[in-house]
């Protein structure tokens, strides 16, 4: 458009209800590009968004949930899985040097586990880590590492067409691992400290360079920290467009790698930060 390089003067609304991983992969640089570009006027996305919006002259939460129609806005580039990215208006946001704090610090280097336990594709769960795998992941790391584990909770977030399931992680690592710290014990014995669940995130995000995650809007927002994050991922569009090569490592400059089996998921941790 040409008042995107001639005229240059804030114009641009950007309205999103999409998945929270096209959010984050393409909607939020694409208004980051508008900011930084002097074109930006008004953002608009779900509740609980402000946080990831900072930048945004005049962000508004709407009481809209989330759906995945929304992932084909044919006014935001690629915002569905393209075949071909269009990055002329994309630029990673500096989530990390906006949100690193002193209050999440920890006496060990921070390394967190970001599970998910939903249905896919209207299947039931997919790629998760289970409590075997989980406890697995603790015995390995939490000797060199403070772990926080996050799993958010229905009611902490904006849910989409995925259903979230009950898992019984929570107890279980109270019982076994009380030395690692889970963000919903965070939430609740520390959250006046922030504005909802997703700044938590942010922040504590924000000062951790190791991540496990699972693909989606999990392994997404880890993305955005820049260091290294182990993403577990057994089927996808990410797969086949090769997400995790061509656009993960763009958000932040984060290195990724991407594991298909919990095999291949434990060899990596050995690899890559218990023994490195």
């Amino acid at each position: 458009m040409l008042k995107d390089y001639v005229e240059k003067k804030p114009y641009k609304e950007i309205s999103f209800h999409g998945e929270f991983q096209q959010e984050l992969l393409h909607v939020l640089p694409f208004a980051y590009w508008h900011f930084k570009n002097g074109t930006l006027k008004r953002t608009q996305s779900t509740g609980l968004t402000t946080e990831l919006y900072f930048f945004s002259p005049d962000h508004h939460e709407s009481d809209e949930g989330r759906d995945y129609l929304d992932n084909f806005n044919l006014e935001i580039p690629n915002s569905s899985h393209d075949l071909k990215l269009d990055m002329r208006k994309w630029l990673p946001v500096p989530l990390k040097r906006q949100y690193q704090n002193n209050i999440y610090q920890y006496n060990k280097p921070l390394l967190i586990i970001a599970n998910r336990f939903n249905t896919e594709w209207s299947q039931p769960p997919i790629s998760y880590f289970d409590l075997g795998v989980l406890g697995e992941m603790f015995d390995l790391l939490q000797s060199k590492y403070q772990v926080l584990y996050n799993r958010p909770p229905a009611a902490d977030i904006v849910e989409d067409n995925s259903e979230i399931k009950e898992l019984g992680d929570y107890e279980w690592i109270k019982e076994n691992y009380p030395n690692v710290i889970q963000f919903v014990d965070l939430y609740k014995y520390r959250g006046s400290e922030v504005k909802n669940y997703n700044h938590m995130q942010l922040m504590i995000y924000a000062n951790c360079d190791k991540f496990i995650s699972i693909h989606g809007g999990t392994a997404t927002l880890a993305s955005n920290f820049g260091g290294q994050n182990i993403i577990y991922s057994r089927k996808g569009h990410e797969h086949y467009l090769k997400e995790f090569e061509n656009i993960f490592p763009k958000l932040s400059g984060a290195e990724i790698y991407h594991v298909k089996d919990y095999q291949a998921l434990l060899e990596t941790i050995r690899k890559k930060y218990a023994n490195g």
